[in-house]
């Protein structure tokens, strides 16, 4: 039985709601954690499979992604960024942080960064329809799931605040670790 010393953390959300901020501040905060930005890892570790032209993104491997991602997590300490959570196996993880964000902030955002008006319109009605909260909500123990708002700097630095508190607290429930087995 191997156990593992140190949580595993998605951070999850909308594109633009702020999630690979809080998962670079978070690592950068906590060095013990490994960030791991999904939709670079993919590219970077061939797991890629194709594009998809009517949502301007490509299609990741879930199979080939969860291969790679596997000795990781039994390792802990992971901080998984990544627009879905349901893939990932609910024994990896002990918190799931859905990042949300205020409606007009999160189309700037998107606007800003270029993106096509029918992808802004897809996001923020998965924003408006709380479509992610709710996949974390159906997918893990809704006891590990935390809903943060994301607007500005203030509530960035609050938030990973929150984030390492909380991995205080796991790190004083469990000296010796978690299993990594199913239960």
């Amino acid at each position: 039985m191997t156990f593992r010393k140190l949580p595993n953390i998605i951070i999850t959300g909308t594109p633009g709601s702020g999630k690979t901020s809080h998962a670079e501040e978070f690592a950068s905060q906590n060095p013990e954690f490994d960030h791991i930005n999904v939709s670079e890892f993919a590219k970077a570790n061939d797991c890629l499979e194709g594009y998809d032209e009517e949502r301007d993104t490509s299609i990741v491997n879930e199979d080939r992604l969860l291969d790679l991602l596997e000795p990781m997590a039994e390792k802990g300490g992971l901080v998984i960024d990544w627009h879905c959570c349901e893939i990932f196996p609910e024994r990896w993880i002990d918190l799931v942080v859905v990042v949300r964000c205020n409606n007009t902030i999160l189309y700037d955002r998107l606007e800003k960064r270029g993106y096509k008006q029918s992808k802004i319109t897809e996001n923020v009605e998965c924003e408006i329809m709380q479509v992610l909260l709710s996949e974390a909500m159906d997918n893990y123990d809704q006891n590990i799931v935390v809903e943060l708002q994301s607007e500005d700097l203030d509530s960035l630095d609050a938030n990973v605040s929150r984030i390492s508190q909380w991995v205080e607290m796991w790190k004083e429930n469990n000296p010796d670790g978690v299993s990594n087995e199913l239960e």
